[in-house]
């Protein structure tokens, strides 16, 4: 059964990807970025390649008023939202106190607070409608803080712990919670890293984002193999054994 899906961050990277692989899938997609440009030419291309239902609109998910307004437009257009994917998210690789404080600032306006207001957008929408799912893109970063890497790793465990929380507060209701750890897919954010274990194709990854999406998982890392078992070694590894990797 096709679903309404509304993605942020849809422009580029892993969002972009979700969207050309739910419009494969036949899925109707509500697209939002900063840049309305990019998401245009997504937008004629979803239509021509699959003949998919596509509306976008340009968001910027640090505008907590902007967020509200878009999601209702979204919504008023399809009739009802099924996913909201709160996917947009920036990334800066550089060691503490050489980091830009504006770019620390915009991380953690993005990546949390940003994701943050849609999810609490909507959580409001989905009681008021009576159902939905709710999906967070963090990072197998979050598991454990990565020299470099810093704040980016501190806002994806803020994310982790913000959703788990969240599935508590809705658990016995109708609404599911999905938490994605992402390891090294190849996209824009991660392009210029040192080292980029394990990364898989963008289009992989984004077949695997909308499988588990679809499947409705509670929690898991894409791919499952083998971050679900790296990620829980991150956690054990001595200081100067992960010092190295900075």
């Amino acid at each position: 059964m096709a679903d309404t899906i509304f993605i942020t961050g849809a422009s580029s990277g892993l969002g972009r990807q979700m969207a050309i692989e739910f419009a494969r899938r036949g899925h109707a997609l509500a697209l939002t970025a900063r840049r309305l440009d990019s998401l245009a030419e997504l937008k004629l291309q979803l239509e021509s390649d699959y003949d998919a239902r596509v509306w976008v609109a340009p968001l910027d998910v640090t505008d907590y008023a902007a967020v509200v307004a878009t999601l209702q437009a979204a919504q008023a257009h399809f009739g009802r939202l099924d996913k909201v994917i709160a996917n947009a998210g920036v990334g800066y690789s550089q060691r503490v106190g050489k980091l830009a404080f504006e770019k620390i600032k915009a991380t953690v306006d993005t990546n949390v607070l940003g994701l943050m207001a849609t999810v609490d957008v909507a959580v409001q929408m989905f009681k008021q409608q009576g159902s939905g799912h709710i999906v967070a893109i963090s990072s197998v970063a979050g598991f454990r803080g990565l020299p470099s890497s810093a704040v980016y790793s501190a806002s994806k465990a803020a994310v982790t712990t913000f959703m788990e929380a969240l599935r508590a507060e809705l658990h016995g209701k109708p609404i599911d919670v999905t938490l994605l750890w992402p390891g090294y897919i190849d996209t824009p954010i991660n392009q210029a890293a040192r080292s980029r274990p394990f990364c898989i194709p963008v289009e992989r990854g984004g077949r695997l984002l909308a499988d588990l999406i679809e499947a409705k998982v509670a929690r898991a890392t894409v791919p499952r193999w083998p971050w679900a078992l790296v990620a829980r070694l991150l956690r054990w590894l001595p200081t100067g054994l992960l010092a190295r990797f900075g």
